[in-house]
């Protein structure tokens, strides 16, 4: 018989591979800055593994974000709460990170639905380019003509 796993465990598994995706980083340098395999990591994103609270303590540091960033979007009855995924604090970590200034932006509030799109590898990819373009006229030029082409 499988076990299922706990909501509460999904979300912060989720919420963890969110902020490494965004760091660039991999789960096997994740996994070597924590002294665990890239597999542990892994069952910790998938909510298959449990993670204790010095190890979240653990990743809160090597990730540059406060603990309560995996809790963000929780209810108190552990579902996803209605301004789940607001992000916006997650690039201001409680002392100076060191991290990639592409990812050193705060993301607008989402909507629950857009958790799983910021997760994703092309949304990632598209945040680090616009975030690469030195020159802030560029990047507002840019900004307006994917506003344009949007169905939105």
């Amino acid at each position: 018989m499988l076990a299922t796993s706990n909501p509460v465990d999904v979300h912060v598994g989720n919420r963890i591979r969110l902020r490494r995706t965004l760091l660039g980083m991999s789960q096997e340098r994740l996994g070597t800055a924590l002294g665990l395999t890239f597999q542990q990591i892994q069952k910790y994103e998938r909510g298959r593994n449990r993670v204790g609270a010095s190890r979240l303590y653990d990743l809160a540091v090597v990730l540059g974000v406060p603990v309560a960033f995996f809790f963000e979007g929780l209810s108190e009855q552990g579902d996803t709460a209605p301004d789940a995924g607001n992000v916006a604090g997650m690039a201001a970590p409680d002392g100076p990170v060191p991290t990639d200034p592409a990812v050193q932006c705060a993301l607008p509030s989402a909507q629950p639905d857009d958790l799983t799109l910021l997760s994703r590898r092309e949304t990632i990819e598209l945040v680090r380019a616009y975030y690469g373009i030195e020159d802030s006229g560029t990047r507002r030029r840019v900004l307006d003509l994917v506003r344009s082409m949007s169905a939105n």
